[in-house]
């Protein structure tokens, strides 16, 4: 027996990273899943390449090969008619939805005066607005059905302090937190719990990437991973935790989606290591 038997999960950027993993612990736990990825949609504003068709293939194969259902949608989560084409057709094919992870977002680096329109606006669109699409996407058939449900929506500890260099991320990340707070409240009044996930720095194409590396190891030719341990490990208490793994940012989720975490809405949940204490 699973901790969600005959549920579905709605998942945003589930195609690789986090998404995939919290795809694969919920189907672990009995879940049938909705996995919605954008899939090769060009984002100039980033340095690092998004998922493919081929990654959520595999986040498909592998919930299906825990003995659950799959439904794929490829959509991108700015347009709220495309993220809701796919709730629809979960809806379709599942018969319902249970338990909402927005979690697709994209990450970047610049100063603040230094920072393009565009990128401002890249990282709103997905990181916030691509938020709420996937919350209003799947709601009304929540609230309808009657039966409650559980939203999580992934934040960041950039929503909860700030860091340099993130502005926009930082931003959005903030907005998250704020629009957790008042759909806890909305939602709350039918049984349907919302909180908020703020991991630390995840291992994740997002984080992990050339830029980042530069960025942390200017001094050096090519950085990579390694050469930038230190750094992102004195942002945690923790000791040599430089970032944490998917996995462990699923474990959170999968107990906030379940009866487990039932008097438990309108939280941010830090993952952090204790970063968020450290900084603050």
């Amino acid at each position: 027996m699973g901790t969600l038997d005959g549920k579905v999960a709605f998942i945003t950027g589930a195609g690789r990273g986090q998404g995939r993993s919290h795809a694969l612990r919920l189907a672990a736990e009995g879940a049938d899943i909705i996995a919605l990825d954008v899939c090769d949609e060009a984002v100039g504003t980033i340095g690092y390449r998004l998922s493919t068709p081929e990654d959520l293939d595999e986040t498909i194969a592998g919930v299906e090969a825990l003995g659950r259902r799959a439904v794929k949608g490829v959509a991108d989560v700015r347009d709220l008619d495309q993220v809701i084409a796919v709730a629809q057709q979960g809806l379709s094919e599942l018969g319902r939805i249970d338990v909402v992870c927005a979690n697709a977002g994209i990450g970047s680096w610049a100063v603040a005066w230094e920072m393009t329109a565009e990128q401002w606006k890249d990282m709103i669109d997905i990181n916030l607005t691509g938020v709420f699409n996937a919350a209003r996407a799947a709601l009304p058939s929540m609230v309808a059905r009657g039966e409650g449900g559980s939203v999580i929506l992934t934040s960041s500890t950039a929503g909860l302090i700030g860091y340099a260099n993130t502005a926009h991320y930082t931003a959005a990340k903030h907005g998250v937190i704020g629009l957790m707070k008042v759909l806890a409240q909305e939602a709350g009044l039918h049984g349907i719990r919302v909180n908020a996930i703020c991991p630390t720095t995840v291992n994740t194409p997002l984080v992990i990437n050339e830029g980042t590396f530069q960025l942390f190891a200017p001094h050096l030719e090519n950085p990579g991973p390694a050469d930038v341990r230190a750094p992102f490990a004195g942002l945690n208490i923790l000791p040599d935790v430089p970032w944490i793994e998917p996995s462990d940012v699923s474990d959170a989720v999968a107990w906030l989606a379940s009866d487990q975490a039932r008097y438990v809405t309108g939280v941010a949940l830090p993952i952090d290591a204790g970063n968020v204490v450290k900084k603050g």
